[in-house]
Order: C-alpha cells, then structure tokens, then sequence
C-alpha cells in the first residue's frame, strides 16, 4: 500500500481521536464487484479493504473514505462536508457506469433458469409484455433463485440484466396474480430505470408507482406477499 495513502488514513485517525495512541493500520484495494469500502479493528490493529475501482481516486475522495470509515469504527459523527464529497463521487456518472462494468465483467451470477417446477418465467413475461407493455419490452435474463429466498422476493439487477423471483414462490399455493405483480413490477424498472436526482437514487419514480397502480388485483397479490 501507497505511503501517500496509509498517511491519509493516519491523519483522519488524529483529527478524530487528537490523544489516543495511534494503532497499526493496514489498507489495501480488492477486486470487489462493487464500491465497496470495509473497515475492522482486529487485535489492535485497523484493516481496511477498498474496492479497487478507488483507485485514482483524487485525494479528497480518498480523505473524504478515511474520515466516514474510522467515524463509523469509533462511532464518531460523520462531517458532512466529508459525507457530501464521497456522495457527490460515487454517484457520478463515470463512477455509475464503471461500477457496472464491472459488475457485469466480475460478477459471478449463478442462475437457476426460467424453468420452475410450476411456473415458467419466460412464459409469464411474455404474456405481461403483451398484455401491459404491448410487446415491445425486450426480454431480460430470467431465473427463480437457487433458495427460498424470504428477504428478497424478485428484483432487477440491472448489471446483469436479469430478473430474478424467489422459488418461494414457485408452488402450486402460490396464485398466478401474485407471481405476475413480482414480474410486472420488475419489468416496470426496464421501462423506467433508476435515476439520479442530485445525490439521491430514485429507483420507484412517479411514473413507475402511476403504473404499477394500474396492476389488477394489485391488492390480493400484496396481500398474499405479505403473508409469505
């Protein structure tokens, strides 16, 4: 690790804690599929790994990653100026769509296939593209998951561009309705992506609740994925 680097982190760490002894601090860049950023103090010693698309990061960007990571660590308030500066980076749009390339070229997403033992995604999709959409949405990657997932019913990983649905779902109890709101409402985030309004993500615009207001039996199908 980069001298430059291990001296930011050791600067951040004095100005927030001015009379504790300073520990051993190790950093490096991993090849995460994400930006992602983690920090740990183990035996006495701070870890800290950075995705390596930080790399080339201006310094202030790097300053901004030492100050919020060791604020969280030692449960210290975050600066907002510091806060704002890392925001403002990560969501560039040279950041965004790097992010996703990467994601794309690294990411190891297994997949189960459209084929359930009851339900068939491709066919379900297809009927509510020409139902709904008038069969012009192109068709993604589609796949229930490889477990019974609970936590995360369906979502569109855009990276990917795949639609996955819980096998939760795929069992002769499940009603047909239910299984088409979870693949409508995905489909919806290929016709309305995610958008950046200022530094906020807005992933369910307006437009995107008008629509999916217009699903039939909008209400039995949250009603049955809420008992699920």
């Amino acid at each position: 690790m980069t001298r430059d680097l291990l001296q930011i982190f050791a600067e951040q760490y004095r100005i927030l804690r001015p009379r504790a002894p300073m520990p051993p601090i190790t950093v490096r860049f991993r090849r995460f599929t994400s930006l992602n950023t983690t920090i740990r103090l183990r035996d006495g010693q701070i870890l800290v790994s950075l995705s390596d698309l930080l790399e080339g990061a201006p310094e202030s960007v790097l300053h901004a990653i030492a100050h919020i990571l060791l604020a969280k660590l030692y449960r210290k308030p975050i600066d907002p100026a510091r806060n704002l500066r890392y925001k403002r980076f990560a969501s560039s749009a040279a950041v965004v769509r790097q992010t996703e390339l990467i994601r794309n070229a690294r990411g190891n997403k297994r997949r189960a296939g459209p084929e359930g033992r009851f339900y068939n995604l491709e066919e379900v999709f297809d009927a509510l593209n020409m139902r709904f959409f008038g069969g012009l949405l192109g068709r993604p990657e589609l796949t229930w998951s490889e477990h019974h997932a609970k936590r995360s019913l369906g979502h569109y990983d855009a990276a990917h561009n795949t639609i996955v649905v819980s096998r939760v779902f795929d069992r002769p109890s499940s009603p047909r309705y239910a299984i088409e709101y979870l693949l409508y409402h995905e489909m919806l985030h290929l016709k309305h992506p995610v958008k950046m309004r200022g530094l906020r993500r807005c992933v369910h615009s307006e437009a995107f609740k008008a629509e999916e207001a217009l699903f039939p039996r909008l209400a039995e199908a949250l009603a049955f994925i809420k008992r699920i």
